[in-house]
């Protein structure tokens, strides 16, 4: 049901039951698909494009021009969000940089009332944003991430899968996986109440345990003590590996330090 006083633009595409509400703003070549929620006075801009079971509340506006002073608006670029995925109050959620990219947020993530989340940013599936997280441009997020309420994370900042970052904490340096982060760049251990509720193993558990320590208990650059941890054989399990493997990759160079 589109309510009569949304304006939709003819080249929108919009599955048959979707429903947009007063005042909403849906704009070309915007995809919206099946079981998808537009409330009064959100937006949806150009070449944006939304999975099944989108909800896009109140005043939010889901792919925006850059706050970049370099963009050409002109652009063929645009905006993902992923299947079920809920964006509530006066979120923003900026379109990529560049021709042919996208801004991507995975499915069913949350996106609490007025948070951003600025060009070229990706994040995976389950990823939560609290109220009044700021990401800047090209930040990555991992499947099942929690950024807390107030919390600003630099632009090209990586936040692993899996980890939770305190309220008002300031993120200019890669936060690893299942890592606990809070006030500036700090880490406070492994996020073990969200590896118990995914039910990872006990093995894998223990291992990422081993791989913290590896990294942090020990004098060196994180990226040196990373890859001499996995160059012993000793890491059996993925989710170990992948802790590891993070220290080896990213543009920061640079990781939170432990509190």
């Amino acid at each position: 049901m589109i309510h009569p006083s949304a304006q939709v633009h003819p080249s929108a595409r919009l599955a048959p039951d979707v429903a947009v509400g007063p005042f909403a703003i849906i704009e070309a070549g915007a995809t919206l698909g099946a079981g998808c929620r537009i409330a009064a006075h959100a937006i949806v801009k150009a070449r944006a494009r939304l999975g099944a079971g989108v909800r896009v509340d109140h005043f939010a506006v889901v792919g925006g021009d850059p706050q970049d002073l370099s963009f050409d608006p002109t652009t063929d670029s645009g905006t993902v969000i992923g299947d079920r995925t809920v964006i509530r109050e006066h979120v923003t959620v900026h379109r990529a940089t560049k021709a042919g990219e996208n801004t991507v947020i995975g499915a069913d993530g949350l996106l609490m009332a007025g948070s951003h989340v600025a060009h070229d940013c990706v994040l995976g599936d389950h990823v939560i944003l609290a109220n009044g997280c700021m990401l800047g441009g090209h930040v990555h997020v991992g499947d099942r991430a929690f950024v807390s309420g107030g919390v600003a994370v630099h632009q090209f900042c990586r936040i692993g899968g899996g980890a939770l970052v305190s309220g008002n904490a300031v993120i200019t340096e890669d936060v690893p996986p299942n890592a606990l982060a809070h006030g500036r760049n700090l880490v406070a251990g492994l996020n073990l109440v969200g590896l118990r509720r995914r039910a990872v193993p006990v093995a894998a558990v223990t291992e990422i345990k081993r791989a913290y320590h590896a990294v942090y208990a020990t004098q060196g650059a994180c990226p040196t003590l990373a890859q001499e941890a996995l160059a012993t054989g000793a890491y059996e399990t993925a989710e170990a590996r992948d802790f590891l493997n993070f220290f080896l990759g990213g543009k920061r160079g640079r990781f939170a330090s432990p509190a």
